[in-house]
């Protein structure tokens, strides 16, 4: 889907992120490895709220993003989606849907289901997350051409993956300094990420004007080092809703602004 081309999108690495007139001080990376941090006691997810996302290339309107949560019996289920517009439905025809599931108190992914049509490319992707067997087990069926595959990954005893990643940053303290290493899979290699909170900042989008906390995210180990960062504005407040999010790539640069909050 759209969001997820946040990671994939194959960005230059930024050597600083730019700063405001409160930026944060720098924190040592703590040396226990990357981890997912279970949710705080009493953490409430904001279930039933869907997230719109207007998608900007090149100040082009791109199209739209959508991002929902909400309870799935003892899970936690969220759902994307991603539709091209304008010109870029023209040159690059985008329409995607995908679920997640994960456990509300480990944050672990559980399974991950993704229907993707992006130019010619069509796919039904599976994703189930054994941490038995510490492996992650895809099936993808190519819709063109009916063709299959199934591979199997080896994973830590805990992963995030690329759609419910963004509620796992809103679930984190994003205190001053604050560093976070984590592993996140999508069914292939595991990606080690880190997260640095940079600085506090007001921005303006479509939804309204937020004191935020600016945060950025790069892939340190796996298929996705060295490909560049992902810059994300999340609300000064406990909610830490995601109300801006930006990449930069060769081909131009994607920016994600919140339209509204649908109930």
């Amino acid at each position: 889907m759209l969001c997820a081309l946040l990671w994939q999108a194959g960005l230059p690495a930024q050597s600083s992120p730019p700063q405001t007139a409160n930026p944060v001080p720098s924190a040592t990376v703590s040396a226990t490895g990357p981890r997912i941090v279970p949710p705080a006691a009493g953490y409430q997810f904001p279930n039933g709220q869907t997230y719109v996302y207007g998608v900007e290339w090149h100040m082009f309107n791109a199209g739209t993003a959508t991002l929902r949560i909400e309870a799935d019996g003892p899970r936690q289920k969220v759902t994307g989606g991603g539709d091209s517009a304008g010109v870029v439905n023209a040159l690059f025809k985008v329409h995607d849907r995908v679920q997640s599931y994960f456990d509300p108190r480990t944050f672990c992914s559980q399974q991950l289901q993704k229907h993707i049509e992006e130019g010619s490319h069509k796919r039904e992707t599976s994703v189930r997350y054994d941490y038995e067997q510490r492996k992650s087990v895809l099936d993808e069926k190519n819709l063109k051409t009916n063709e299959q595959k199934h591979e199997e990954n080896d994973i830590p005893g805990c992963v995030t993956d690329v759609v419910s990643g963004f509620y796992y940053f809103s679930s984190l303290p994003l205190q001053a300094g604050n560093v976070y290493d984590f592993p996140i899979n999508d069914g292939g290699k595991t990606t080690e990420v880190q997260a640095q909170v940079d600085a506090r900042e007001r921005i303006k989008v479509p939804a309204g004007t937020f004191q935020t906390v600016r945060l950025h995210a790069e892939a340190l180990a796996g298929p996705l080092k060295g490909k560049g960062t992902v810059t994300i504005w999340l609300t000064d407040d406990p909610n830490h809703t995601p109300v801006q999010m930006r990449s930069k790539a060769g081909w131009g640069t994607l920016m994600f602004r919140l339209q509204r909050i649908e109930k």
